[in-house]
């Protein structure tokens, strides 16, 4: 497939709808490793971390984070697999997959409601939630590196971080580039968001709990409603 085209009017917005979508994962990911005992929902491959500390001092929580990963797998396959068909037929596959990550924050949000108080994270209705939490995550995962390439990634903040941090040094020392001052004005809105997110997930979930989820199911909604205005998808391919 050719390299795609990219609506004008999206670049023009790409660092504000980044940032938002930085905060959302920032948000959740934090919300989903306070309740759910060090569950990273974003971040899934950190899991992979936890697991070898949970076996070796035998804590709880071990079941939802070995199945997190093939989980995120599959969620992030029908994804792509839905982004493909529908822009093969032209459509804006943007409008159902945010659906599909707003409906799964939803889930998260009231199957956690259920499973609290959550004393331990191996209990069904605790595992189906942080499943739902990962599977929301999967699907902006995967818009992130395909609809939405034209924003900086928004659900992992480590190479964004490191780039700015090279970007500033390189300008500081009089070795910067346009590009390089482009990058910084497009990863730090989203580096900053995404810190926000965490910050206020943290307070809001300590205060009222699973509620606090309703924050990021807004700012999607948000989204949601702008790609229904929209009139072309993110990205065709070019005939």
């Amino acid at each position: 497939m050719a390299a795609p085209t990219v609506d004008p009017a999206r670049n023009k917005s790409a660092v504000g709808e980044g940032a938002l979508q930085a905060f959302v994962a920032g948000y959740v990911d934090t919300c989903g490793f306070i309740a759910l005992f060090g569950l990273f929902t974003a971040h899934v491959t950190g899991n992979l971390v936890l697991i070898g500390a949970a076996i070796v001092e035998h804590r709880g929580g071990l079941w939802g984070k070995l199945i997190a990963l093939p989980v995120f797998i599959l969620a992030v396959a029908a994804s792509r697999w839905l982004n493909i068909a529908l822009e093969n037929r032209g459509k804006n596959s943007a409008v159902p997959l945010l659906g599909i990550q707003i409906l799964f924050l939803c889930g998260f949000l009231g199957v956690g409601l259920a499973a609290t108080p959550i004393s331990d994270f191996d209990a069904p209705l605790a595992v189906l939630a942080g499943m739902l939490g990962v599977t929301a995550m999967a699907v902006q995962n995967t818009t992130s590196r395909t609809l939405y390439a034209m924003y900086t990634p928004t659900t992992v903040m480590t190479g964004n971080v490191t780039q700015v941090v090279i970007d500033l040094v390189d300008l500081g020392s009089g070795r910067g580039t346009p590009e390089a001052k482009a990058r910084v004005r497009k990863m730090l809105p989203a580096i900053l968001a995404f810190t926000a997110g965490a910050l206020l997930s943290a307070v809001a979930y300590t205060l009222i709990g699973f509620w606090c989820l309703v924050a990021p199911i807004a700012a999607l909604s948000l989204l949601f409603i702008r790609e229904l205005r929209r009139k072309t998808p993110p990205a065709l391919p070019r005939s």
